[in-house]
């Protein structure tokens, strides 16, 4: 089953309702909402770069086929139509591909050996090359590129369930394999490449005989994607490369690489192979890095770098910075993935040491604060996993995804954080600091993934703008209009002059909010909710179906000026993000039923994010809930587990 995203037909023009679109092309007459920006207090120059973000946001939309775009989405139309679109937040177990899953076990036994037999790693600490060729003989690089050009064609379900088993073993390796397959040369290619493209580079990528990177992060170009300077001019059948990029993960001589970069002012993307070995015109900037340690990291520095002209990727709408947010969705994805089975290492480990470890004649497995710990890193994995498997069928299914993406990449990387520091450590004690011990040697791998694919409040913030933009455009940006067209910097409704020149804009608005309220909220189908899970489903379901109201009104308080209450749109969009993730959580655990485990964990995980969002304290019954399963998992295990090889405990005593 292929992964890709349906197309609109290339022949069909780009939707041309926003006058953003003009500055990308290079219309110097500024748009509507870069003029809305400059009233809101921005400069000429932060306006037309945010419109210019805006823009490639509205040419990725445009690639998919109306009712798999954002407003589509089973987040925008709980809130905004205020139903719960419950087909599209439970979908049915499926069994892994037959093929995926041989490719899975052999990589995953190869590196189980490998580690044991100590040649996981090269002499410099980095997964050796040898280990990465043998990983291209099991197919695992190959895992999402068709078998057409020598891949499996695996679903965005299967390959997010290969990586969470893979990183039950090496999270490193795991995530190389998001680096080559989401947001490195694969998925441009996949997506935006020719077909003569697509059968010079692919095969090389599915074997792993060249693995590959995503070259866009430079020195002044992280979150502000506008602020690019790698230059590539054309000289004849060439262009000539020059400028520096930072924070490439999987960047060496001899990888392939997609390159983001300016050609006459325009963000574009070009596949880039990278030579043998450094030479005047290509050369790495090495730096030490905390994260990544067993990973290749590297600055690129490119001085007129040829790089043929048939490399140059040519979207069917947009730019480069449109490829490069295609590819985001994916890796955010796989990072939740990762997450689940980094997690499940965790939670192997910290069990025999509960068991060993005695206070006052007791192991600790039998203290509450510990059950506790056991039990909530329980309820991380299994809301990560249901979130990996929401999103994944949401992408098979042919959905952009971008706001359930960014729950599950935010989720996933805080979820990890917290175990990791919160549950993991402090069962530990002194010795999780202990060099040879899997938190001491990985803390960063573990905190590093809040700022991958996009920092988590940085997320947050686009999250909520992805969630208003369509009201936005709808109702706020015409009473905008109108105040730039009469040239009125401080609206106030209460003038009478001001409110007639906004009569029909006004009641335009006003019709909304009294259809809204007479809408009947609903559409949770109860019958797929385990009945110890409907009192959050039922909450976490009135939450979002009436959020429209909290959030429209934000829109009317801050109004111009609402891009800079930051704190605002994320505190906003966090209370819609954890309604989805129980909703997600309660429609996961009736898929999976079957294991008592997880049903317990996710009341577990879902009565946590109940509580945060009702600001209410754990009563006794909840910690006595958390705690029973807690003890049922130290005494008597969970399949999640099995197979996973706990590390040896240190400094063992008498």
């Amino acid at each position: 089953m292929s992964t890709g995203t349906p197309r609109i037909p290339k022949s069909q023009e780009l939707p041309n309702d926003r006058g953003d679109c003009a500055s990308v092309s290079g219309s110097q007459t500024p748009s509507f909402a870069e003029t809305a920006l400059r009233l809101g207090g921005k400069s000429a120059e932060e306006a037309r770069r945010t419109g210019r973000i805006d823009s490639a946001d509205d040419q990725v939309e445009a690639m998919f086929a109306p009712q798999y775009r954002t407003t589509a989405s089973p987040v925008h139309r709980s809130v905004w139509q205020r139903r719960i679109p419950w087909d599209n937040f439970h979908f049915a177990s499926m069994a892994m591909a037959d093929d995926v899953q041989v490719a899975m076990h052999r990589a995953v036994r190869l590196v189980q050996q490998l580690k044991r037999d100590g040649r996981l790693l090269d002499d410099d600490g980095k997964i050796s090359e040898d280990a990465l060729q043998q990983l291209g003989a099991t197919g695992y690089w190959g895992l999402l590129i068709s078998q057409q050009y020598g891949g499996l064609g695996a679903s965005m379900v299967d390959f997010s369930r290969v990586l969470t088993r893979m990183a039950t073993v090496d999270p490193t390796v795991a995530g190389l394999a998001s680096v080559h397959g989401c947001i490195g040369a694969v998925d441009p290619l996949r997506t935006f490449g020719s077909d003569e493209q697509k059968r010079r580079f692919l095969p090389d990528l599915a074997s792993g005989k060249r693995l590959s990177a995503f070259a866009l992060t430079e020195p002044g170009a992280g979150s502000d994607l506008t602020a690019l300077r790698t230059t590539a001019r054309r000289v004849g059948d060439h262009y000539l490369v020059t400028g520096e990029k930072l924070f490439i993960t999987n960047a060496r001589p001899g990888r392939t690489i997609g390159l983001v970069c300016l050609i006459e002012g325009t963000p574009s993307v070009l596949i880039v192979d990278l030579p043998e070995e450094e030479n005047e015109h290509f050369q790495l900037r090495r730096y030490g890095l905390h994260a990544l340690k067993h990973a290749h990291n590297n600055g690129l520095i490119f001085r007129d770098f040829p790089v043929p002209v048939d490399n140059l990727l040519l979207p069917p709408h947009g730019d480069g910075l449109t490829i490069a947010y295609h590819g985001l969705n994916l890796g955010r994805v796989a990072l939740c993935a990762s997450a689940a089975g980094t997690m499940r290492w965790m939670l192997a480990d910290m069990l025999p040491w509960a068991q060993y470890r005695q206070t006052y004649g007791q192991p600790i497995e039998r203290r509450e604060l510990v059950q506790r710990r056991v039990a909530m890193m329980a309820g991380y994995i299994v809301a990560c996993d249901a979130l990996t498997w929401w999103c994944s069928n949401l992408l098979d299914r042919g959905f952009r995804g971008e706001m359930e993406c960014i729950i599950a990449k935010v989720f996933g990387s805080e979820a990890q954080k917290t175990a990791a520091i919160e549950y993991y450590m402090k069962t530990h004690g002194g010795r999780a600091f202990l060099h040879g011990h899997f938190f001491g040697d990985n803390v960063h791998e573990f905190l590093a993934p809040c700022i991958y694919e996009g920092e988590g409040e940085m997320l947050g913030m686009a999250f909520f703008k992805s969630l208003v933009k369509h009201h936005g455009q709808r109702f706020f940006e015409p009473i905008g209009r109108v105040l730039v067209e009469s040239g009125i910097k401080r609206p106030r409704l209460a003038d009478p002059r001001q409110a007639w020149r906004l009569r029909k804009e006004l009641c335009n608005y006003a019709w909304w909010w009294v259809g809204q309220r007479l809408v009947r909220a609903g559409g949770i189908d109860f019958r797929q909710v385990p009945p110890h899970l409907r009192r959050y489903v039922q909450l976490a379901g009135d939450r979002l179906t009436s959020d429209c109201f909290r959030i429209s009104a934000a829109m009317r308080a801050h109004q111009l000026k609402l891009a800079d209450r930051q704190c605002s749109m994320i505190h906003l969009g966090t209370g819609v993000q954890q309604a989805v993730v129980i909703l997600v959580v309660a429609a996961y655990a009736d898929a999976y039923r079957e294991d008592e485990v997880v049903s317990q964990a996710a009341e577990v995980i879902c009565g946590h994010l109940a509580r945060q969002l009702l600001y209410r304290s754990p009563t006794h019954a909840d910690f006595r809930r958390m705690t029973d399963l807690g003890d049922c998992i130290a005494r008597h295990g969970w399949k999640e587990l099995e197979g996973i090889d706990a590390g040896n405990i240190l400094m063992k005593y008498d």
